[in-house]
Parts: C-alpha cells; sequence; structure tokens
C-alpha cells in the first residue's frame, strides 16, 4: 500500500479521515491503485476509488456499491469475522456526511474489523517469521477455501488465460515508456501466448473437470494476515469473474510467485508441496511457468500504475519493483529442465525433509514431491493426518501405492516439471522402477539412500507432530529386519546436524 497520494481528498474522504467520525478515534489512511482504507480504533472503512482500468470501472456510484456489497459476500467464505458488512456515507441536513442516515446517499463503504498490521504475512516474511508450521497452516486454509469455492467452468481455461495475458500486456503498456519498456512488454507477451499454446490442452480438460472455481484473485502475502492466530484470507476479488473465477492452482500460484520474488523459495515450495499433499492435484502443476510469469506481470502493472499517482521515494520504488517484476515474469517463461530425485530409506532416517529441503533447487518454485505416504492415504480415501489400520499397508495396497508414485513422477517429468519421489524404497525391484521412469523420460536421475543408527531414528519417529507418515518405532523395528540387497544410490549419514545432512545431499546432486 501507498501513502495518502497529494491529489485533494473527496468529501467521503475527508468524512472518514476525521477522528470526529469515529468517535475521537485517530485515523490512519492507507491507498492501492483502487482502494482508500481509513484505519479507526477497532474498525476499519474502505472505500471504491472511481476509477477505470483496463480490468474494473468504479466511475458510477452504482458500480462502486455493487463493488461493495460483492467484496462483504465473497471474504465472508473466508474470513466471517473480518467482514462486517456495507454502509452508506449520506447527506446529512446540516451538509456534512453521515453514517447510514437518512438523507441521500453519496458514497459507500465496506467496514471491517481492524487487525493488528504487524500480523500481514508480507510483514511476517520480512521479518523471517514464515516458519514451516506456519506456512502448513496457511496452506490448509487455503486447500480448504479452494474446496468448498464455487464451480465456475464457465470461466477460466485456455480463454481466461488470453485474457489475463492481453490485459497485463494492456496495462503494462499504459506505463510504457515512462516506467516499463515497451519491448520488454512485447516480448513477454509473446513469450507467453506461445507458453498458453503448449499448456492450453491442460487448462481446458482442468477447467471441463470443474477446477475453476470462484476462488481469491489476489492471493498475496499482503492479503493474508494472522486473525484469533489463524492464518486468514482476506481482500479477495469482487470486481471481476475474470480475474477471480481461476484454477486453484492459478490462485495458489501468486502467492507462490509473492514468496519466491521476496526470496523465500523455500517457504513457497513448502506451501506448494503441502498443497500437493492435502489435495493430491499433481496434474495442476503442469502450466505453474506460465502461472507464475502472469502473476508477475499482473504485480508489474500494478506496481507501476501505483506509482503514477505516487512522487519521491515511494514512486522510485514503485518503479523499480514494477521492473523486477517484468523481468521475473519473462524468467518464469524459461524454466530448468526437468529432473528426478528418488530418496529413500527406513523410517526416522529423515529422507522426507532431506526431499522437501532439495526440491526447491531443482525447480521453480520446487520440485513437486511424490510422497508414498500421501499417496497412499489418497488412495484409501481418507484425509492425509488420519491414521490407517493395517488394512492400508495390505501388500497389494504397498503396491498400487509405488505404482501410482511411479505414474505420478512420470507424468510430472512429461509436463517438464522436476520430482522427488520419497518413499522407503527398501526393495531392489522397486528402486529399478523408479530409476526407469527417469530412463524413460530422458532426464537426469539422482538416488540419495538416507541412514541413521536405529537409536535416533525411534527418537525421531516418536518425536513427530502432525506427520503424514503412520510409521512408528514397532515399525522401524520390523522394517530392521529387511533385505535391502545391494543399494547403488548416494549413502548419506543423516545423523548429523540438519544442516550438515542437507549439505551433504546438495552436493551429491551438484546443487
Amino acid at each position: 500500500m501507498s501513502p495518502c497520494p497529494a491529489s485533494e481528498p473527496s468529501e467521503a474522504e475527508a468524512f472518514l479521515a476525521d477522528p470526529a467520525s469515529h468517535g475521537g478515534a485517530a485515523v490512519e489512511r492507507m491507498d492501492t491503485h483502487i482502494s482508500t482504507l481509513f484505519l479507526a480504533g477497532d474498525r476499519v472503512f474502505k472505500l471504491k476509488k472511481p476509477v477505470r482500468l483496463p480490468f474494473l470501472d468504479f466511475t458510477s456510484l452504482a458500480a462502486r456499491e455493487k463493488a461493495c456489497r460483492a467484496e462483504v459476500e465473497i471474504n465472508r467464505r473466508a474470513s466471517p469475522d473480518l467482514y462486517l458488512g456495507v454502509r452508506a456515507l449520506t447527506r446529512a441536513e446540516a451538509g456534512g456526511l453521515d453514517l447510514d442516515g437518512d438523507g441521500p446517499v453519496v458514497e459507500w463503504a465496506v467496514e471491517m474489523r481492524r487487525f493488528e498490521q504487524d500480523t500481514l504475512f508480507d510483514r511476517l516474511a520480512r521479518r523471517g517469521e514464515l516458519d514451516r508450521a506456519r506456512c502448513n497452516g496457511l496452506t490448509e486454509a487455503i486447500a480448504a477455501f479452494h474446496r468448498t469455492a464455487p464451480v465456475r467452468s464457465d470461466r477460466g481455461g485456455r480463454a481466461g488465460l488470453d485474457w489475463t495475458i492481453a490485459t497485463n500486456r494492456l496495462s503494462m503498456l499504459a506505463q510504457a515508456p515512462a516506467i516499463l519498456p515497451p519491448d520488454a512488454v512485447e516480448d513477454l507477451a509473446r513469450a507467453s501466448f506461445a507458453a498458453l499454446e503448449r499448456f492450453a490442452p491442460r487448462m481446458e480438460e482442468r477447467r471441463l473437470g470443474g477446477l475453476v472455481r470462484q476462488c481469491h484473485g489476489d492471493l498475496h502475502l499482503g492479503n493474508i494476515c494472522l486473525w484469533q492466530g489463524r492464518p486468514t484470507l482476506f481482500d479477495a476479488i469482487e470486481f471481476s469473474d475474470d480475474i477471480a473465477c481461476i484454477d486453484v492452482i492459478y490462485d495458489l500460484a501468486f502467492l507462490l510467485m509473492d514468496l519466491d520474488h521476496r526470496g523465500a523459495r523455500q517457504q513457497a515450495n513448502w506451501v506448494m508441496n503441502h498443497y500437493l499433499d492435502l489435495t493430491g492435484d499433481f496434474a495442476g502443476i503442469a502450466p505453474m511457468p506460465l502461472y507464475l510469469s502472469a502473476r508477475a506481470g499482473v504485480r508489474a502493472h500494478v506496481c507501476a500504475t501505483m506509482a503514477t499517482g505516487a512522487e519521491g521515494a515511494a514512486r522510485e520504488k514503485l518503479e523499480t519493483d514494477a521492473l523486477s517484476y517484468l523481468s521475473a515474469a519473462r524468467a518464469y517463461l524459461a524454466p530448468p529442465p526437468p529432473r528426478l530425485l528418488a530418496v529413500g530409506g527406513l523410517s526416522g532416517s529423515g529422507k522426507s525433509r532431506m526431499g522437501r529441503e532439495l526440491a526447491p533447487f531443482l525447480a521453480v518454485p520446487g520440485a513437486a514431491v511424490v510422497r508414498s505416504d500421501s499417496l497412499r492415504k489418497h488412495l484409501m480415501g481418507v484425509d492425509i493426518d488420519q491414521k490407517l489400520g493395517p488394512d492400508g499397508y495390505a501388500p497389494e495396497v504397498t503396491e498400487h501405492t509405488y505404482q501410482r508414485l511411479y505414474e505420478t513422477c512420470a507424468a510430472l517429468l512429461a509436463d517438464g516439471h522436476s520430482a522427488v519421489a520419497d518413499a522407503v524404497f527398501a526393495r531392489p525391484e522397486q528402486r529399478d522402477a523408479i530409476e526407469l521412469v527417469a530412463k524413460a523420460a530422458g532426464v537426469r536421475f539422482d538416488g540419495l539412500w538416507l541412514e541413521a543408527p536405529p537409536d535416533l531414528s525411534k527418537r525421531r519417529i516418536a518425536e513427530r507432530k502432525a506427520n503424514v507418515s503412520d510409521a512408528t518405532p514397532q515399525v522401524l523395528e520390523h522394517q530392521l529386519t529387511y533385505d535391502l540387497g545391494a543399494v547403488a544410490w548416494t549413502r548419506i549419514d543423516s545423523s548429523p546436524p540438519k544442516d550438515e545432512t542437507l549439505a551433504a545431499g546438495r552436493a551429491a546432486l551438484g546443487v
């Protein structure tokens, strides 16, 4: 958000900026390119700016009212406690303004509960406070939001991304050449349309399969906060079905891009792979380069537009940000070649952590981690945090789980995205089979075998919290009786500190 602009405030803005309108409480103003917010006491009042942009038109009072009402309705799905309703700013008899008075309506505002600004996730990211537990909680909130979102097969797909690319181009050119180089904008558009040609069949398949939904649409870190200790989404898009009614993975991609652009690729990788664990939606990863690029393009033109209304250092920063996002949008369309990493080892050896931490070095924002533990739960039709009984570990279920793992990795590689196969891989034929997946795809294969003293592995298993694995110390005791055969993969002792173990894994992969 930008500081208060230098232009003369409207009557509605002056009214909401006056402490007297809030019982004497001090007022803080914030601006985006389409909204103005007034924070006073425990409340926030949000006005829609009377602007027309390539993707919205708020120039009429009726349009602003409609947008305010839609904003409250849509956002109550994810944050019902934050959104209190729509308030009318009306003409008072004395000539000033009232809230919900009897006079004619002059303007409309959304009323929200105020939350601590320090709990915004962009600020948490700047302070280095997005640990894995917090990222997992956020991911679970997003997955739950997507799961109940209305299906909108009339939107999204090929036509949806075509509109996004074209709109990004027009919005960026509107700020060229003063801020964004026209040649770079045109190059991005050409590369984006070419990528769309490659990914369109998958996008259409998913649209027809019900995976285009009424999503958040603006899922960056600045639109997520901690409310009552829980990650909470707010400020979803209400003014455009073209922006909000999209593939669920494209919705997630805004958050992934935002994290990655802030230098938090590890966190982006955690979010992406926990989402895949929760949903099993590996087929949605194929267009990720285009999704990330389009999201960076959105931020490029938003920053450029905001720069035109700013001055001094604020304008300079917004211009720099716009150029940085434009550069990122072009880079995302040239991802590294796919490769396959398999990480095996007995329970408690640290293989899952190794696979998860190596994934960001193999793809953007990370390789897709395909975990046998999660696949097994999906095959059994249960949530990943639900414990399975003996039936879930019958030989035929295990065989089916590994077959699904091979197929999922093969599909990801065919889509051009790197994969990490995370499983015990105790049997030589299982290790041979995953190597054959890479060979058939014509990509580089690396196999890591992690091992640790049994007592350490048992302690790690006992200390696990909220882990998809059902392994117990007793399960490990049984695994220790396995005849592993000859293990040709690179062996790594995981008993040293975590950083040393990860360094050994990186060295083995050359990353």
